[in-house]
């Protein structure tokens, strides 16, 4: 038996997921979360239960709400996490990669068939990474394109830096130090051959590691 939990912010979207995990024997849903707040909140509770799930159904923008490259990297994190298997209608490069970055098992699109759906879930919960066709082409073509490649932090610092944060917003944000914040900055020129945080901001997203806010 693989064990789901569903994390969407649409009550819609989930209830066909569950309807889905629900009519299959070898698939159980043991919870549900509106954002990567609640799932991390629902994953501690089955813990205490001791209860783990197997895999993750996580959608990656959930209105205001802990999004889910976020939830991902914290929930990849935990001891013996479970694998968290990426669900949505976002395909931008800088979606892809910050949640591979972040931990993501897998990465499907809203629009595949529900047979895709179990079948990459029952992959992900053996370990196996999961890409859907389209996914997988835009990895392969930053490959071959040699696109400069960001650390994780580095592509978050950036993202901030796209929002109009300043240094030490940054450094609040992500309970860094300005000196750390800099020092990163420093990386992040070098890595796009730029000097400016304007500069970087638009090779960031001419590059599509950051999407547009």
């Amino acid at each position: 038996m693989i064990r789901v939990l569903l994390v969407d912010d649409h009550p819609v979207v989930r209830r066909g997921l569950r309807a889905m995990v629900d009519d299959l024997a070898e698939l159980e849903a043991v919870g549900e979360a509106s954002d990567g707040a609640q799932a991390l909140r629902v994953l501690a509770e089955l813990a205490e239960r001791g209860t783990r799930p197997d895999v993750v159904l996580m959608d990656l923008q959930m209105g205001t709400g802990m999004h889910g490259v976020e939830a991902t990297r914290r929930i990849t994190a935990l001891p013996d996490p479970p694998a968290v298997l990426i669900l949505t209608t976002y395909s931008t490069d800088a979606d892809i990669l910050a949640a591979v970055e972040a931990g993501a098992t897998g990465y499907l699109l809203k629009d595949a068939l529900p047979e895709d759906v179990v079948a990459a879930v029952q992959a992900a919960a053996r370990g196996e990474t999961v890409l859907a066709p389209p996914v997988a082409a835009r990895l392969l073509g930053r490959v071959r394109a040699g696109r400069p490649t960001l650390s994780p932090r580095e592509g978050q610092i950036l993202r901030l830096l796209a929002e109009g944060l300043a240094n030490r917003q940054i450094s609040k944000r992500l309970f860094i130090s300005e000196a750390t914040v800099k020092t990163h900055l420093v990386h992040i020129y070098d890595k796009l051959g730029v000097d400016s945080r304007t500069a970087a901001i638009a090779a960031g997203l001419s590059s599509g590691l950051i999407r547009p806010v």
